[in-house]
């Protein structure tokens, strides 16, 4: 089960908790009854993607079949259509995985920007090498992902004929509807469903997120053990549970005044990681002029940059600090130096990981006496079963969270206004009434 360490924040004492606790035992209705607001949208509660299930099975056969023919996969998405995937894979794998000879296909994450020279460095590594593609999209039209994929599907055809490239494009997408599923199944694509009540930021525990880490060589049956045994750890408590004190202590920080949280892992693999936390708690608390800007770090190295803000800044943020309890066994031991040179023989015999330990302890006594509040969140390691831990517990902290804050944690209606200036702005048909005024306003900047 997953802890969470609020004791480090001293200003925070029970009285603080307990002047949510209505607040929280409304959230926990809405969460163990599916009637809040949203509720079309809490699919992610009971995993729609079981360790047994056929679907599961199809996952893996799939991924199995794109290890043996491929040696590179280019998996098509943006926001929570690629963010949950990549961070699985480079906290378990590395960020160095696609360097690593290690059996596995080379995992690229492309369409979630509109930079044409990303995508044609990609392209570049692809030659020579065998090529499969997941294009992720519940609609197939989000503009990013949509070019992306015109051009990935012309560059497959051109390569390997259209009947091949039809057996390697793999289609993740809406169950019934959308412009994906319809060329999907004109041109032959397997596909795999995102299921209609799980929203994309919620989504890395269905295919959109387990045929690429499966791909890559992550246990998805181990990741999906690990979520369904926090699920039932929350289950079976009451309020007392970590995930209920994490989504108050959250919003005990937010009545402070406190409105920024900095989410920080000690160890880089964790980076991507920080960044599906942004878009999971940002789009889903941050509306109504509401809600907490998340934010994530990576300390040590960080602290040489953020760390004199966060020391002596404006008194804006707290901070969360994931611990893994289980540290890396095969971590670098520091040697003797008879020269001692560098004045480092205080440290010989100790573990990186131990200098990494007390990096973080230090830090956050030195961050405390500063003003700012740090927490810890502790899971298990880096390994499958405790990843899945860690996700599902984001999960229900977030929807808790947000009905405490009471705004609907599963919309994001704000998105699409910078679509429409952007279609406006291309000429797209049906957006030509608002182009005029837009061209005048920037010409007006």
């Amino acid at each position: 089960m997953v802890n969470f360490r609020y004791k480090q924040a001293e200003s925070v004492v029970e009285a603080d908790f307990e002047a949510f606790g209505e607040l929280l035992a409304k959230a926990d209705g809405f969460y163990r009854n599916k009637n809040g607001k949203g509720n079309d949208f809490l699919g992610w509660r009971d995993l729609t993607v079981l360790p047994e299930s056929e679907e599961h099975d199809r996952i893996k056969k799939c991924a199995a079949r794109i290890r043996e023919n491929s040696d590179v996969l280019l998996v098509v998405g943006i926001g929570g259509s690629y963010l949950g995937a990549r961070a699985v894979i480079e906290y378990l794998k590395t960020p160095y995985h696609n360097q690593l000879k290690n059996g596995n296909p080379e995992v690229y994450f492309v369409g979630n920007s509109f930079a044409g020279g990303e995508l044609n460095t990609v392209l570049s590594l692809c030659e020579g090498k065998r090529v499969s593609v997941n294009v992720i999209s519940k609609s197939g039209t989000t503009t990013e992902s949509a070019v992306a994929f015109r051009i990935l599907r012309e560059y497959m055809e051109s390569r390997y004929g259209k009947e091949e490239a039809a057996s390697r494009i793999i289609a993740t997408t809406d169950a019934n509807r959308g412009a994906l599923l319809s060329l999907a199944k004109t041109e032959g694509y397997e596909c795999f469903v995102i299921p209609d009540d799980v929203g994309g930021r919620f989504s890395v525990l269905t295919a959109v997120g387990l045929l690429p880490a499966a791909v890559a060589g992550v246990d998805t049956d181990a990741l999906l053990k690990g979520a369904l045994d926090e699920r039932a750890s929350i289950f079976a408590c009451d309020l007392s549970h970590p995930v209920y004190k994490y989504a108050a202590f959250r919003n005990i920080m937010l009545s402070r005044g406190k409105t920024n949280e900095l989410l920080v892992s000690y160890d880089p693999d964790f980076r991507f990681m920080g960044e599906w936390f942004k878009q999971l708690f940002g789009e889903s608390e941050g509306k109504e002029k509401k809600g907490l800007f998340p934010s994530s770090a990576t300390y040590s190295s960080d602290l040489h940059s953020l760390g004199q803000f966060v020391q002596e800044g404006s008194p804006i943020m707290f901070e969360t600090i994931v611990r893994p309890v289980n540290g890396d066994k095969n971590s670098p031991v520091i040697p003797f130096d008879n020269e001692n040179g560098d004045g480092l023989n205080f440290l010989s015999g100790m573990t990186m990981d131990d200098i990494n330990e007390k990096a973080m302890m230090g830090t956050l006594l030195a961050h405390r006496d500063g003003g700012t509040e740090s927490v810890i969140i502790d899971f298990g390691g880096k390994d499958e079963y405790s990843l899945g831990e860690l996700i599902y517990f984001f999960f229900a902290a977030c929807a808790l969270s947000g009905y405490v804050l009471e705004v609907n944690p599963f919309d994001q209606p704000g998105v699409e206004a910078y679509k429409k200036n952007m279609f406006a702005l291309l000429g797209k048909p049906g957006y030509e009434a608002g182009k005029e005024e837009l061209l005048a306003k920037i010409n007006a900047i």
